[in-house]
């Protein structure tokens, strides 16, 4: 069969495996953002308790495997009382794991803010809050953008690890279809596709034009 009367057969079945793989990439993206955010602010603070709660959470979610996470979240999350449906295991995993990495990501972008900035905000008398809202967070996520990027493809490249607990997206229909046709080319061939047009044209260009956006907003062209 060749690769056009390929995609003719089973265009549907991509077509909702690419669906399912685009909502858990979304999905867990608003989670990392959230926890990178919160736990990136945590290891800043002067409390030992927030502080200390922020590194063992990063040290723990980047020191192993996602596919370890994703089993304890979905099979001995259960044993505790706390059951997910299979969906929302695995894009509460993979957003767990990547938010751990985006954390750092806010520590360093926050800290990169020239200390002039911090001197003129507390010289405005504005209080901790606001100054980190209207002064700091702006400026340090400019400098967050790109390495962000970088990290949400890889959220996208991870999300493919959510079809071992048979969440239905890309890779779990790839899968599918090639043990009942035996066509390995066809079926992870176009996968591969798919998940390189999603990162280099959907993924790639938005957070270039967020960063220019950002740029023109605080006047760095």
């Amino acid at each position: 069969m060749s690769l056009w009367d390929f995609i003719a057969a089973y265009w549907p079945d991509f077509l909702n495996g690419t669906a399912v793989t685009a909502a858990q990439f979304l999905l867990a993206t608003l989670l990392a953002i959230l926890i990178a955010l919160v736990a990136g602010l945590m290891k800043l603070s002067s409390n030992r308790l927030a502080h200390g709660a922020a590194v063992v959470y990063i040290e723990i979610f980047r020191g192993t495997s996602l596919l370890v996470q994703l089993y304890w979240i979905f099979f001995v999350l259960p044993f505790f009382g706390i059951t997910l449906e299979k969906f929302t295991a695995g894009f509460v995993a993979v957003g767990m794991n990547l938010g751990a990495y985006g954390a750092e990501l806010v520590r360093g972008g926050i800290q990169s803010v020239p200390k002039g900035q911090w001197e003129a905000a507390y010289a405005l008398s504005m209080s901790p809050a606001t100054r980190m809202r209207r002064i700091i967070l702006p400026q340090a996520l400019v400098n967050m953008l790109p390495p962000w990027g970088n990290l949400l493809i890889e959220l996208l490249k991870n999300t493919a690890l959510v079809a071992l607990i048979s969440v239905t997206d890309l890779m779990f229909v790839s899968k599918q279809i090639n043990g009942s046709t035996f066509l390995s080319a066809q079926s992870f061939g176009l996968a591969l596709i798919i998940y390189y047009i999603l990162a280099r044209f959907v993924v790639t260009p938005f957070m270039r034009g967020l960063e220019r956006v950002m740029r023109r907003k605080l006047g760095r062209g």
